[in-house]
């Protein structure tokens, strides 16, 4: 009867450990996406700073498209506004 009560903690004693196994790799996993998620989410608005999408050549010809006389002062305020926008809304995100 002694042995049974032991193998019985025994294997109590073994799914307890499974269980905590499956915890700490289901945490590792969650706290891996989240820090994933963050460090991908830096990496592309430092990028796109750096290297915005639309560059002053490609406004110049939207504008041109759009059926506007593109000047020099005009793209220059739309790039302004832009790059304003665009700060703005990394502020926020932070």
């Amino acid at each position: 009867m002694y042995l049974v009560k032991c193998k019985r903690i025994k294997k109590v004693g073994e799914i307890m450990a499974t269980w905590l196994a499956i915890l700490l790799i289901v945490l590792a996993l969650i706290i891996g996406l989240i820090g994933g998620f963050f460090l991908a989410r830096k990496y592309m608005m430092d990028y796109f700073k750096k290297n915005p999408p639309i560059n002053e050549e490609m406004l110049r010809m939207m504008m041109m498209q759009m059926g506007q006389k593109p000047s020099h002062k005009k793209i220059n305020q739309m790039m302004t506004m832009m790059n304003k926008n665009m700060d703005s809304k990394m502020k926020k995100g932070k």
